[in-house]
Order: structure tokens, then sequence, then C-alpha cells
């Protein structure tokens, strides 16, 4: 892909209009005001999302035992480019650097998002990408804490957010035991974050 490189950064992930078991994480650029919503499936959210709230898990996740075992075997991911889109799909490769030079892997835009939130690795499109599937953010034309979606806001753990706002302290608790024994961390977070509202 000739062109430079844009940097760009996670900014929300919510429910997907596309379907009911869909998600879109919005990338952003990191100076700039416009957007870019990728569909996503649930376990690729439920990666993302982890990752991005911090939720200790009780075994490692997938992209938790790659981090481990790259880091293990010191390659280290220095970027994460996604550098196509064709016929909606966007296509990307992770950049790692290792004892034995660089490496170019190809990956799906879902593992590549959920490694560089672990590894704190920043994220490049091509304005070429910008331009055909983005939009820009008119309701915040300055970059600001406020696009940030928590993850959490797309989880729906009893129906409708306002249902946890009924739930006793001690229901929340018993539900966010069972979330995390399920390894359903969306619903995890959601419940977290509204044990400590109260």
């Amino acid at each position: 892909m000739s062109g430079y490189k844009i940097e760009v950064e996670i900014v929300a992930l919510t429910n997907s209009i596309s379907g009911s078991h869909s998600y879109a994480v919005v990338i952003g650029e990191s100076e700039g005001i416009r957007r870019i919503p990728i569909i996503i499936g649930h376990s690729e959210a439920q990666a993302i999302a982890v990752s991005l709230e911090n939720v200790k898990n009780a075994r490692p996740l997938t992209h938790d035992m790659m981090k481990d075992m790259m880091d293990t075997f010191d390659i280290e991911l220095k970027e994460v480019i996604i550098y196509k889109l064709k016929e909606g799909i966007f296509y990307s490769k992770l950049i790692c650097k290792s004892p034995d030079g660089e490496k170019e892997i190809d990956s799906r835009t879902s593992d590549a998002l959920a490694m560089a939130s672990r590894f704190n690795t920043p994220i490049y499109t091509y304005e070429s990408i910008l331009s055909n599937a983005g939009y820009v953010d008119k309701n915040n034309e300055e970059e600001s804490d406020a696009d940030y979606t928590p993850a959490s806001s797309t989880a729906d753990p009893k129906g409708s957010s306002n249902s946890l706002s009924k739930m006793s302290p001690e229901e929340l608790k018993e539900q966010l035991n069972e979330a995390i024994e399920n390894e359903d961390y969306i619903k995890a977070a959601a419940l977290r974050d509204e044990l400590n509202k109260r």
C-alpha cells in the first residue's frame, strides 16, 4: 500500500446495528476527527473489551497467551497496520521485531486490535482507507476522552442497562461472579461498573 501512514486508536466499542450478535470497534485518528467503524463478532469484542477494561481473567484468553508467548521469546509487537479495505473487509498485519529481525504477520483486524491493546502498540492505517470508510465525528470537533465509549456500555446483562440499577449489590456481585466464571467479560465489565457507581 502506497501513501503515508496515519496513526489511529480505538475510541469506542459499541453494539452494531447490522446484527444482534455483532459489535463495532470504532477507530479514530489520533490527531483528527475521522472515525472508522469495523464490524466484529461477540468473542472478538470480548477480547478487546477485556484489555481495554483491564478485566482480570481466571484463565488467560488466547490473545493474553499470545502476548505471554511473544514476551517469553523476546518478540516485540512494534505496530499494527490496517493496510487494505476490499469488499467491506479490512486487512491488517502485525509488524514484529525479534532477535532474528523484523517480520510481518497477516492478521484479522479484530485480532490485530486485540493484540495492539495488550502491547500498547501504535495502530496505523492509510489515507485512502480513512477517505473510503471513514466518517467525520461532527459531535466532537476536537479529540477528547468523551469520544471513548467504555466497552462495558455495550453489555446488556439482564435485558437493559436500567435493570442493573434495580438490582441489589448482592445480586450484582452474584451476577459478576457468574459472568467471570462463564468468561463473559463484557457482561462482567458492565456489572463491575454498576457496582463501582454505588
